[in-house]
């Protein structure tokens, strides 16, 4: 697990060596405050996280001002419900569709299962792409025709679970309509159809943060956030930049649970997210 923290912050890592090519038992403030900007954490939360620090800091120091940005409480709607379904959201081109084949691929680890719902139907290669995931997966997909209404496909999905006793739904959702506002209603419709076919579902809506984007993906959360309300965060992408420090100001602006990292494109490349591991594998590069 460890070593797939270093993966996917591989980049971040090799930003921060530029900084700090050789790592120590102590360094400056001001290294510090070089380190956490060029690994793309917020000014702001900079500087709160230097307030209380001496000029000389140690791996322990660092260690507990990093990690006191996710002391937040987290609500991660656990739940033994049957069939548990989520609702996957986020902009186009943020990994939703890769990331569904990762969930689906772990939950049928877990030898739950599992059933897709291809929600987008704003867009038909949302609808392919998760319909050949389904077939590589050997899961079952509610799917239609482009242009047809979501809510319909979250309705079928969620009753074809019920009938065939299946643990999981997965459904996908569209990251752009014609206008927000549409986009807005569509979700909320959805939303609305789930919990008529399935009281209190989707039980979970997770969002889909793309890594590359850094600290910039906190605007486009909220917004998901003030449609729907987003109980969770995945963020993909992270080994193909240096903005791994931005996982700090995401938390630290959404106060959400994040849940996953995405490590790489294939079904089995998502990992749990562990803030100890996350922060230590940053301090890592700093620290004797």
């Amino acid at each position: 697990m460890f070593n797939l923290f270093k993966k996917v912050l591989g980049k971040t890592n090799d930003a921060i060596k530029e900084v700090a090519p050789t790592k120590k038992k102590e360094i400056s403030k001001e290294d510090f405050e070089d380190i956490l900007l060029e690994a793309d954490v917020n000014y702001e939360l900079v500087e709160r996280l230097l307030e209380a620090l001496p000029n000389k800091i140690n791996r322990i120091q660092a260690f507990n001002s990093m990690i006191s940005v996710f002391q937040y409480k987290a609500d991660w709607k656990e739940s033994d419900v049957k069939p548990f379904v989520e609702m996957i959201i986020g902009v186009n081109g943020a990994g939703k569709t890769t990331t569904i084949s990762k969930l689906a691929y772990r939950y049928k680890e877990m030898g739950h299962g599992v059933i897709l719902g291809a929600g987008d139907t704003f867009r038909a290669a949302a609808i392919e792409q998760l319909s050949r995931w389904a077939v590589k997966l050997d899961v079952p997909i509610v799917a239609t025709q482009q242009g047809h209404d979501p809510s319909a496909v979250v309705y079928d999905t969620i009753e074809s679970a019920k009938a065939k006793g299946l643990d999981n739904v997965i459904i996908d959702t569209a990251g752009r309509l014609h206008t927000q506002t549409n986009l807005s209603e569509e979700l909320k419709k959805m939303i609305r159809v789930a919990d008529k076919a399935q009281e209190g579902a989707p039980h979970r809506k997770m969002l889909i943060l793309d890594g590359t984007q850094g600290s910039s993906s906190i605007n486009q959360a909220k917004v998901f956030n003030e449609m729907v309300g987003i109980d969770g965060i995945i963020i993909t992408k992270l080994d193909g930049t240096a903005k791994g420090g931005s996982v700090l100001s995401i938390a630290d602006e959404l106060q959400m649970p994040i849940f996953y990292i995405g490590t790489g494109e294939q079904p089995k490349d998502l990992i749990r997210f562990k803030a100890n591991e996350y922060v230590n594998t940053i301090l890592d590069e700093i620290f004797i």
